[in-house]
């Protein structure tokens, strides 16, 4: 992987919520070291947005960077030294807010592609695992999430997987 200068995310002016708002999407190369820089970008970027509370904001902080990392850790983003993860950040509607990680792709080694989808476990069963919780925490915290391909073609299935959360801004805040 190459070393690339990373230039930092300037603080700006928050300025108030609208619909079709977008920032500039986020390329990371797939490496877990990465997330570091996924979290603080986000919540730079978060930053700008006048009157969203800091629980919502280390809400998103924190499902996109359980995205990022299994994005990394499913998909040929990790597996190849050229991966990258894209990161974006919109607003569908001037009271919700959407971030979004498209990874490179199945990974070579996977015995069958699939989207990624909560584990079903018993309570007993989530208390011995290890790992697997990423998207349960993502379906708690967000207030709709889902993956998609990044193309909807039949011929294009496995290129890669958008996986997305949304959130709600409150009522008093616009």
């Amino acid at each position: 992987m190459s070393s690339v200068p990373y230039v930092r995310a300037p603080f700006h002016t928050p300025t108030p919520p609208f619909a079709g708002r977008r920032w500039s999407s986020r390329v990371y190369p797939g490496d877990l070291a990465q997330t570091g820089w996924v979290r603080s970008d986000l919540a730079a970027d978060l930053y700008r947005l006048s009157g969203l509370p800091a629980e919502t904001s280390e809400n998103m902080v924190l499902c996109a960077s359980e995205m990022f990392a299994n994005a990394v850790d499913h998909s040929r983003s990790g597996e190849d030294p050229d991966g990258r993860v894209i990161r974006t950040l919109h607003m569908p509607t001037a009271s919700t807010i959407q971030v979004a990680v498209v990874d490179d792709g199945w990974r070579t080694d996977a015995t069958a592609p699939a989207r990624p989808e909560i584990p079903e476990h018993t309570l007993e069963e989530w208390a011995q695992v290890e790992r697997g919780r990423g998207l349960l925490l993502i379906n708690h915290l967000a207030d709709r999430w889902g993956t998609r391909s990044v193309l909807d073609f039949p011929f294009c299935e496995g290129l890669g997987t958008v996986t997305w959360a949304e959130f709600s801004l409150p009522e008093f805040n616009r």
